[in-house]
């Protein structure tokens, strides 16, 4: 045997690795290939796939900072092109690409997340015309939600304020591209969705390429835009673009001047439908009127209303029987009614303690304030109080006699 070192499985494995970590060709490559045995970690966010071409495969993974600027979701089958490096994982011993960019062969990133995204939201029902609700026909108040430095404001503003005098504009000024504008647009629509503050609300922006469009294309906004509790119209670019916006909310404008044209009428011509309803109320009435004055004069053409004398003379002598009989009877009601009262009441005069004192009766009591009813409460040269009808006696016991009912009376001195 030669005199070769001795190495461990963990000291290959470093050599191995730091041999391909420092190639410099392996340090930044493109490679194409196709996705298999694709896992997206519930936990980490990490993407764990292998890329396949012909008979060849190599390992791969993106961790998750990297892996959630990618704007679809990578599916087995799919072909893509990969920015990594190569490396090895030296718990395995096996080498495998670090990705950090991923784009699809043949469609553009933006594109295909838009298409997967489409394709969800649709199957889930959330573009359903089922579900969309008209607009109001005469708003009293407009939401805005979109820059409140951009071109479309302005139109939106100028052709409302023209159109439909009447309506109210509330503007929520709103980020609308970049990072900070998800954010944005969904607080735009919990402020303006609340009760009472919008009758009708229109979300967008300007053109522009796909990029600067793409926050409309937010699932959670869209969800948002279709669960708004007001009317929401979306306008989105230009005419020839379309956002999930514009699928989820109740409307579709092709441009946001157009969604102002949409959310309100034309002055004019509610005016003009104004005077007609007018006219036909008035007419209306007019004729109702003469039909009743009509309808009245014959009625007063009949031969019992033409002799109503007689018939309003018995009808009156039969009220004025009813309605002696009732005083009648009322006031032999109340003079029964008071004869029991006066009688209830003598009997509650007689049970009166102190209407008996007028009798000869009198009430002691001792000093504690005790009513004396037997001889043992009281002791000699005691103060009693002796209640009788007309005053009060304060007296001083000198003597106490106990008489036995039936018996011999007996002295306390």
């Amino acid at each position: 045997m030669k005199n070769s070192p001795v190495l461990t499985v963990a000291q290959l494995n470093l050599y191995v690795k730091s041999v391909l970590e420092g190639d410099f060709r392996l340090k930044d490559i493109y490679i194409k290939g196709e996705i298999s045995n694709f896992t997206a970690h519930y936990k980490t966010g990490h993407y764990y796939f292998t890329l396949k071409e012909g008979g060849s495969a190599v390992k791969a993974v993106m961790f998750a900072s990297y892996a959630k600027n990618v704007p679809f979701t990578p599916e087995n089958g799919m072909a893509v092109l990969a920015r990594a490096s190569v490396s090895l994982y030296e718990r395995d011993g096996a080498y495998q690409l670090y990705v950090y960019e991923l784009q699809p062969v043949g469609k553009g990133s933006l594109q295909l997340a838009y298409e997967q995204l489409f394709e969800k939201l649709k199957n889930e029902g959330l573009f359903e015309e089922s579900r969309k609700r008209p607009l109001p026909r005469y708003p009293e108040k407009v939401g805005i939600i979109t820059s409140e430095t951009g071109a479309a404001v302005q139109d939106i503003i100028s052709i409302i304020s023209r159109r439909y005098p009447p309506a109210q504009m509330v503007l929520y000024p709103a980020t609308v591209q970049g990072e900070k504008a998800v954010p944005t647009l969904l607080q735009g629509l919990k402020a303006l969705g609340r009760p009472g503050v919008c009758d009708v609300i229109i979300i967008g922006r300007g053109g522009g390429p796909l990029e600067d469009l793409w926050a409309f294309n937010n699932e959670s906004l869209a969800r948002a835009v279709a669960a708004c509790p007001v009317p929401v119209v979306s306008a989105v670019g230009h005419e020839t673009d379309f956002t999930l916006c514009d699928f989820a909310a109740d409307l579709r404008a092709p441009t946001p001047s157009a969604a102002a044209e949409l959310v309100v009428p034309q002055w004019e011509k509610v005016a003009e439908l104004l005077r007609l309803r007018q006219a036909q109320v008035q007419n209306g009435l007019l004729g109702r009127l003469r039909a009743n004055q009509q309808r009245f004069d014959e009625l007063l053409q009949q031969p019992a209303l033409k002799n109503y004398s007689g018939y309003l003379e018995e009808y009156t002598k039969n009220i004025e029987y009813f309605a002696k009989s009732i005083h009648t009877s009322v006031k032999n009601v109340i003079m029964r009614k008071n004869a029991q009262l006066s009688q209830q009441a003598a009997c509650l005069q007689l049970q009166n303690p102190w209407q008996r004192l007028s009798l000869g009766y009198s009430i002691a009591v001792n000093k504690e304030g005790k009513t004396v009813s037997t001889v043992k409460q009281v002791q000699c040269q005691e103060a009693v109080t002796v209640e009788i009808a007309d005053g009060r006696l304060h007296c001083t016991v000198n003597k106490i006699e106990e008489i036995q009912r039936g018996g011999e009376p007996w002295l306390k001195n």
